[in-house]
């Protein structure tokens, strides 16, 4: 998300973190959800070649990336587990949306978009990594306009 946006969509979010924490509902499952439904629509909309729908089903399981943060802080349960389950299966996710877009290319006999994917497959991962080294390594890697959602 653009920085700038943060506070404006925390209003909206904060709200919503609390109604579903009163209902019970635990950020995890929230997370858990958002990254299957992102890899269920991937994998199965992409390489019909419904790119339009599975994009739009995609789009709406990523706000749940959103809302699992807020619902964790307002059951006051942040902490490293929902961190690191959080931005591994949003690597899983990520990682599934390459997976059907190369499917499909390479069904399309596209190599051109096939070798685009795969190289976005591979430098989507890499961002990761590289935040988690630089972080290991005791360097600052907080940096950009935008997150993944």
């Amino acid at each position: 998300m653009l920085k700038r946006a943060r506070v404006p969509l925390q209003r909206v979010l904060g709200p919503l973190g609390h109604r579903l924490a009163a209902m019970g509902v635990s950020p995890n499952v929230v997370t858990a959800v958002g990254a299957i439904g992102v890899c269920a629509a991937a994998l199965i909309c992409y390489p019909k070649g419904w790119l339009f729908w599975g994009s739009f089903i995609i789009t709406i399981f990523v706000l749940t990336d959103l809302v699992d943060g807020a619902l964790a802080r307002a059951r006051g349960i942040t902490g490293p587990w929902g961190a690191f389950l959080d931005s591994s299966l949003d690597r899983v996710a990520d990682s599934a949306i390459f997976a059907g877009l190369i499917w499909w290319f390479a069904r399309q006999g596209r190599p051109l978009l096939l070798g685009l994917c795969i190289f976005c497959l591979v430098a989507s991962n890499l961002v990761s990594y590289t935040r988690a080294r630089a972080e290991g390594l005791g360097l600052r890697a907080d940096v950009g306009i935008a997150e993944r959602t």
